[in-house]
């Protein structure tokens, strides 16, 4: 299921390449951003943060509150998936982020952009039963009542059901050695439309666990949803042409060869392989964060993922294909929700939402895919030419000259100084900042 399929009459809404943002004020490009999208005074408040989450919403949230902490909330402009324009809420602390997201959607606008799928909306829980004489006997008993166990389950939610979800199927694993003695786990197969969907699984595995111990004549302990959603897959694919590729410095070709070189290391090498997977989610978490999902979930099912073979590797994979295109694809597990949890109680959240214009939780998880594809990217471009410290400590520049005492205009003006210099330290930033009026001259 592809982005673009969720209405077939989506039209294009917006278009999310918008010339120089990068040099407006931050209220001037929350205005732009608002006109682009047409969204509402109330949204575009959201949106400005500043005590948009107020102390009794935050309270209801977690416990023991005693403030907020806040984000800065960028968006990512120039991405076109599956022929449709967005732009992309990401809350993140980490620069370069942004832009780089930005400048690689940029690029592969002009290519086509990014081309998506996803599977269902299937999310699994465990029951694990212990004590048992005969482990294979109680998983043969297990399959045979499987009607019945997923009749037990879905009655629990009877709305799940009317949207078109539920519990579809389930799976049975035997442990024969384990340091407990044998051990059977059942897995229930739960549709959970456009929820996340830890609370309606877990709640169906805790419905059943009597009636799993009815039919095993074990004892059933755990009853928990797991973040390995390997059953609800989010994929991206972008194709690069080696003229979009070219700098003034660096032949496309060899661009495109520096990438697949800078790949082929992540994908035989954990240690190479856990900073390119992070890379990915330098994309990914921030529109999971910013949309009020679950980043921890999201992350676990990733790494989980990448190491489902027996041994850690690369998330993402690029080539260059008989056409002579550098083509990059990505797939993982996305288990992200519309409703529910923070996505409905947080004002910012739900005003990303609005922004990003998106109407399933598969349409979401295949943004962010697209997103992290965009952003292992552009990681994978430093790396295979100038290095990933000069542009990324470029825009650190910025964090170090507030660090200095830098204000206003004084900010952008000490940061070019260090940038220039490929000089980044604080000390630095003081001396230049001492050399500057108050006006940044």
């Amino acid at each position: 299921m592809s982005a673009a399929s969720n209405d077939s009459t989506v039209t294009q809404r917006l278009n999310s390449r918008i010339a120089k943002f990068r040099d407006l004020s931050p209220s001037d490009r929350l205005t732009r951003v608002g006109e682009v999208a047409g969204l509402g005074q109330d949204t575009v408040a959201a949106l400005r943060g500043g005590g948009v989450l107020p102390p009794k919403v935050a309270d209801g949230m977690i416990e023991n509150v005693v403030g907020t902490f806040e984000l800065p909330l960028g968006v990512a402009t120039n991405f076109t998936i599956n022929g449709r324009d967005y732009l992309i809420p990401m809350a993140v602390e980490e620069p370069s982020v942004v832009a780089a997201a930005s400048y690689m959607a940029r690029i592969a606008r002009d290519c086509g952009g990014f081309s998506t799928s996803s599977t269902g909306p299937v999310m699994r829980a465990q029951i694990q039963v212990l004590s048992l004489e005969d482990p294979h006997g109680a998983r043969s008993r297990l399959l045979s009542n499987r009607e019945r166990i997923l009749e037990a389950a879905n009655r629990k939610d009877r709305v799940l059901i009317e949207l078109g979800g539920g519990c579809r199927d389930i799976e049975v694993h035997v442990f024969e050695s384990t340091p407990v003695g044998p051990m059977v786990v059942l897995h229930i197969l739960v549709d959970v439309r456009d929820a996340m969907g830890a609370n309606t699984v877990n709640t169906m595995a805790e419905t059943i666990a009597p009636l799993v111990e009815e039919i095993t004549g074990g004892e059933v302990r755990l009853r928990i949803l797991s973040n390995l959603a390997d059953l609800r897959l989010a994929r991206a694919r972008v194709e690069y042409t080696m003229e979009a590729l070219a700098t003034a410095e660096y032949p496309g070709e060899r661009m495109a060869s520096g990438i697949v070189e800078a790949c082929a290391l992540a994908v035989i090498d954990p240690y190479r392989a856990a900073t390119h997977n992070k890379g990915i989610m330098n994309g990914i978490d921030p529109l999971i964060v910013a949309t009020g999902n679950d980043w921890r979930a999201i992350e676990a099912g990733a790494h989980a993922w990448a190491a489902r073979s027996g041994r850690y590797t690369s998330l993402s994979r690029w080539e260059i294909n008989g056409a002579g295109r550098l083509v990059g694809t990505l797939e993982l597990p996305m288990a992200v929700g519309l409703v529910g949890g923070a996505t409905k109680t947080h004002p910012a959240a739900r005003a990303a939402l609005e922004l990003l214009g998106v109407e399933s939780a598969q349409e979401l998880a295949e943004v962010a895919a697209a997103v992290g594809l965009a952003q292992n990217m552009a990681a994978l471009r430093a790396l295979a030419t100038e290095g990933i410290q000069r542009g990324h400590m470029a825009l650190h520049a910025r964090n170090i000259a507030i660090v200095a005492g830098a204000s206003g205009a004084q900010i952008e003006a000490v940061a070019s100084v260090l940038a220039r210099e490929h000089d980044v330290r604080v000390d630095r930033a003081r001396e230049v900042l001492a050399g500057l009026g108050k006006d940044g001259q």
